[in-house]
């Protein structure tokens, strides 16, 4: 199984955000760190914001910042929100599957993606930035991004 870029990048903005405590980045800061474009981190933290994961402020003094529920957020919630609830085969569509009236391996795949979710569950953000995450995360450049 593979994530979405934006499941990947939204992790990882969750994950830098969670270490930060001195600063409020802007989203080009944190595209930068991340080496990502600023139009891909900007989609994602407005779907982190829709969440309510990350405080975003516009303007002197604004930028990012991780809310008490962001730093609580399941992994397996913000991967299950991000990659959506699609099959990981794809049986039906302009070209259906001609065995999905008898097939059992869509079954097995779902049951198989469901123990993927249920294992990332129990893993909350504050989790996944300790040692030795954490300070690798804060020795990110915070150069200025292209652009700015």
């Amino acid at each position: 199984m593979r994530l979405l870029r934006s499941t990947d990048l939204a992790l990882r903005v969750l994950m830098r955000l969670a270490v930060i405590t001195d600063a409020t980045p802007t989203t080009r800061q944190v595209a930068a760190d991340m080496g990502v474009p600023y139009t891909h981190a900007a989609k994602v933290v407005a779907g982190l914001q829709h969440l309510g994961l990350v405080d975003a402020r516009r303007g002197r003094g604004g930028g990012l910042t991780l809310t008490e529920r962001g730093r609580a957020a399941s992994v397996g919630a913000v991967v299950r929100t991000f990659e959506g609830d699609g099959d990981v085969v794809a049986c039906e569509g302009a070209n259906p599957c001609p065995l999905r009236s008898g097939c059992r391996l869509r079954g097995a795949l779902r049951r198989a993606q469901e123990a993927f979710y249920a294992t990332l569950d129990p893993i909350m953000i504050a989790d996944i930035v300790t040692d030795p995450t954490g300070p690798l995360l804060l020795g990110l450049s915070r150069g200025p991004a292209a652009g700015d």
